[in-house]
């Protein structure tokens, strides 16, 4: 069975930490669907400009993650800001852990997990200037490339892109995770 993957994005997300996860996840086969707010297409972020637009696959109104195989988040500072407003999306997010999923997230993506209440007790990491907020939510932050905690990735900037689309990609070979937790 072929593995689907959800991106879970909107304008303003980091270009590469969407590009390179996707290209990567498609390179295994895996079918990617960038899933938004909004139907047509997002506008990227490349560093400090905004970038080109891509097409978005499906709305937060049309998925279930009951459809998808894992969850993955790219960051960029507007976009998981105005992620983490919609309750459909922390629902979302919410169900990818309460069926024991892989999520990914990487840079800020972790304001969206924050609200959506499911990084407490989890090890993990993510853009420096969000540590404190990634600890009051009651995680434990670490500073690594990657950290990945019974199927949730986690990764600090894009920098880490090589070592985060590995460790994605094989965590969702692995499949499911009895102690993934929400």
């Amino acid at each position: 069975m072929k593995k689907r993957i959800a991106i879970l994005a909107t304008d303003g997300f980091e270009e590469v930490e969407l590009t390179s996860p996707k290209e990567a996840m498609e390179k295994e086969g895996f079918q990617v669907d960038i899933v938004s707010l909004k139907s047509g297409s997002i506008k990227a972020w490349d560093g400090d400009h905004w970038s080109k637009e891509y097409k978005v696959d499906r709305t937060i109104d049309e998925v279930s993650s009951k459809e998808y195989n894992a969850l993955m988040l790219p960051g960029g500072v507007i976009n998981p800001d105005k992620l983490r407003r919609e309750e459909k999306v922390l629902k979302f997010v919410q169900d990818f852990f309460k069926e024991k999923k892989i999520v990914a997230a990487i840079c800020h993506a972790p304001w969206t997990l924050i609200d959506a209440e499911v990084v407490k007790g989890r090890t993990m990491t993510s853009f420096n200037s969000i540590r404190k907020d990634v600890e009051n939510a009651g995680a434990n932050w670490v500073d690594k490339e990657v950290v990945v905690d019974e199927g949730f990735v986690t990764s600090r900037n894009p920098d880490d892109l090589p070592p985060f689309n590995a460790k994605l990609i094989e965590e969702i070979k692995e499949g499911k995770h009895e102690l993934q937790h929400a």
